[in-house]
């Protein structure tokens, strides 16, 4: 068998110490398949003295991650530190520069420098991977930029983030309000104290950008995506999309035409019983429409220790195996400029909901709004208040319209003295 592939890992928190579980319990039979095996030969993390549940007695320890990258002792450099800037990317363009194949897990990095990074590997003529940068387990790197190769897709999109799935997923099942099942989802574990990040739309943001790039062969370009989260839903919204045949999830879409390409990132109805809908609690699912291979959905853990090592462990024993392919699936100096599409009709519609004040002409004066913004209506819903004069909840869903259209119709509504607190709005995607 040939020499050990050395590997060097900075970052050993959740998905590094998996990787070393990964590697303790499957080594033998990870070095049959790789041809060689794999050792780790140097480490770098924040703290020497935390119990990681393995003797690292043996390996050599660095304090500065960049000088672990461009170290004589290692063959690969695994970045699992995360962050879109520093010392993730002067770590990462170290290992680069010295000539060593990179394998991260870090979207931030991704979505915001892959496209330097990915033209500095070819130049260098090593591998940068990052199966375990999108969707965890889920090997959708690899079955995009390999087993879709002779395919042209005209669409992606997905549930890339677990914890706002966790999240919409509770509040639909047991009938809990979004502060309520966040305040679980954060003693779980499964959001962070600060939980802007997942449940603002920007890690679903990060990881649609580089599903962008690997579907259209386009420049990565995270700015150009419209994002939106999942704080304004309420638990109304999702009784209404029950009650209407629908479930609500977080979508990162991503749409190419001859105009450019579309992303954007924001709650939205998916019909009961589609794919996607049925995808609940932690899990994520990507689908991609392709020319030849048709309709592709892949669906598992997007997140956790272990999923996340195991697509890890993917990307070094590609390198063991001296598998050497274009990070973004073509060559980075044939990527594309991004070019973004103009607004279109939204195909499938939105969802309108609404509480007026019940008073004669509020209904119709909502009517004529939508009708001078040419937003034609496919069903209402209107339900009564409690009591005369009060509150009435008021539901529609449109047929395709411009977004700024409908833009320009809540703006309006909200204006005109009928509604008791701002009209909310999601898109519907007909799957």
């Amino acid at each position: 068998m040939a020499k050990s592939l050395r590997v060097g890992i900075a970052g050993l928190g959740t998905v590094g110490t998996g990787l070393l579980d990964l590697l303790a319990k499957h080594g033998a039979v990870i070095a049959l398949r790789a041809g060689r095996p794999i050792e780790i030969t140097g480490i770098c993390a924040r703290s020497r003295t935390k119990n990681r549940g393995h003797d690292l007695s043996m390996i050599t320890w660095f304090d500065d991650p960049t000088a672990l990258a461009a170290s004589d002792g290692i063959d690969v450099f695994v970045e699992l530190m995360g962050g879109e800037g520093d010392p993730a990317k002067s770590a990462v363009t170290a290992a680069l520069m010295a000539g060593k194949p990179v394998v991260t897990a870090n979207k931030a990095l991704l979505a915001h420098h892959g496209t330097h990074l990915a033209r500095l590997a070819d130049e260098k003529a090593i591998a940068l991977n990052f199966e375990a940068a999108v969707a965890g387990g889920i090997p959708i790197v690899k079955t995009m930029r390999e087993a879709l190769a002779g395919n042209q897709a005209a669409k992606v999109f997905g549930i890339l983030n677990g914890t706002c799935n966790y999240i919409l997923t509770k509040m639909a099942e047991e009938g809990r309000s979004f502060a309520d099942v966040l305040k679980e989802a954060q003693q779980l574990g499964y959001a962070e104290a600060d939980p802007t990040f997942d449940i603002g739309g920007f890690d679903t943001a990060h990881k649609l950008a580089i599903l962008t790039s690997l579907a259209f062969g386009s420049e990565v370009n995270v700015a150009a995506i419209d994002i939106e989260g999942i704080e304004a839903v309420t638990l109304a919204d999702i009784r209404n999309a029950d009650a209407m045949g629908f479930k609500i999830k977080l979508l990162g879409v991503a749409v190419a035409s001859a105009d450019g390409i579309e992303q954007r990132v924001h709650p939205t109805l998916v019909p009961k019983g589609s794919p996607v809908a049925d995808t609940d609690g932690v899990f994520n699912a990507v689908v991609v429409h392709c020319d030849f291979a048709g309709d592709l959905m892949l669906e598992g853990r997007g997140a956790g220790s272990h999923p996340t090592a195991s697509a890890v462990l993917s990307d070094i024993v590609d390198i063991a195996r001296g598998n050497l392919r274009p990070s973004f699936g073509i060559p980075g100096k044939e990527l594309r400029k991004y070019k973004s599409a103009p607004k279109r009709a939204h195909e499938g519609g939105y969802y309108v909901a609404l509480e007026l004040y019940d008073r004669p002409g509020a209904v119709a004066a909502i009517a004529k709004v939508l009708a001078d913004e040419k937003i034609s209506i496919e069903s209402i819903v209107q339900r009564a208040p409690a009591k005369e004069g009060a509150i009435a909840s008021f539901m529609l869903v449109t047929h395709k319209t411009l977004d700024s259209s409908m833009r320009q119709a809540l703006a309006r509504i909200e204006s005109d003295g009928h509604v008791a607190s701002k009209p909310r709005t999601i898109r519907i995607e007909r799957m």
